[in-house]
């Protein structure tokens, strides 16, 4: 079993949600989040509203800040929203591609939770 993310993990997460930032203006910010098989995103924190979808099918492990570490079989097509995060919710979490193909998501991160998108 993997170990959790220690605190100085958690500590230093950036906002860095993806491995490419392809868009960003006042309202949001569109990330590409790809892995290849054995590669990993660093812990990064979710502090604002976003939705994922995922473009290629694979399998992932996220440890978490609150200590879970968590496998996912994703499905071409499968997309999560995540519309009530901010600071005072927000977590820390990281990606590896423990499949064997390469994973591909889009993510899309709302910067201003008052403006209508």
């Amino acid at each position: 079993m993997m170990r959790p993310l220690s605190a100085q993990e958690i500590a230093n997460a950036d906002d860095h949600i993806g491995t490419e930032l392809v868009k960003e203006t006042e309202a949001m910010r569109i990330w590409h989040l790809r892995l290849a098989p054995g590669e990993s995103l660093p812990p990064h924190r979710h502090a604002r509203p976003y939705f994922w979808t995922v473009l290629t099918d694979g399998l992932a492990r996220s440890r978490r800040d609150d200590g879970h570490v968590l496998d996912v079989r994703y499905r071409v097509g499968d997309t999560a929203d995540f519309p009530d995060l901010g600071p005072s919710n927000a977590f820390v979490h990281d990606l590896t591609n423990i499949g064997e193909s390469e994973l591909l998501f889009v993510t899309v991160e709302f910067k201003n939770q008052e403006k209508e998108i």
